[in-house]
């Protein structure tokens, strides 16, 4: 007996995609932003294996501990997605500075010198200020409760 079957329209995948879009951004989002926390958590209090660069700095000293106080705040706040295009901008400008004052001057590309996480949290974040915190947001809740009463959408299909 044969069994009788159906095409899947090629879009359909795709379709799934788009549909779990806030979900997708809002993972992305807090993934990122708990990361770049734990960094500067681990850089400021010495726990979570400890600062990268071998010793915790001296309250104010430039720019370890302003990058990991930038870290600890900057991620925080877009893991909770408050005031998330502001602080994913900042964090971004910090690991730009990072990549092109620490690691560049070792070598052209990150591979060569050790960058990549700095590329990398610096790319990220700025996708996350460009797409916005999402439907999943401390903002959205904020923005949701003024005026119409709707969730704001920061992405529309």
């Amino acid at each position: 007996m044969r069994r009788k079957t159906t095409a899947v329209p090629a879009a359909a995948p795709l379709a799934l995609l788009d549909g779990g879009r806030d979900h997708v951004i809002g993972l992305f989002r807090v993934v990122v932003g708990f990361l770049f926390a734990c960094h500067g958590a681990a850089t400021l209090f010495d726990v979570l294996g400890g600062p990268h660069g071998g010793r915790v700095p001296d309250a104010g000293q430039w720019p370890s501990w302003w990058a990991a106080v930038i870290q600890l705040a900057g991620g925080l706040l877009v893991a909770a997605g408050l005031g998330t295009r502001t602080a994913a901008v900042v964090c971004s400008g910090s690991m730009a500075y990072a990549y092109f004052v620490v690691h560049q001057p070792e070598g052209l590309f990150p591979i060569e010198n050790g960058g990549e996480p700095s590329a990398l949290f610096c790319w990220a974040f700025l996708l996350i200020a460009a797409l916005g915190p999402g439907r999943w947001s401390l903002d959205a809740l904020r923005t949701g409760a003024r005026g119409n009463g709707k969730p704001h959408e920061a992405l529309t299909p």
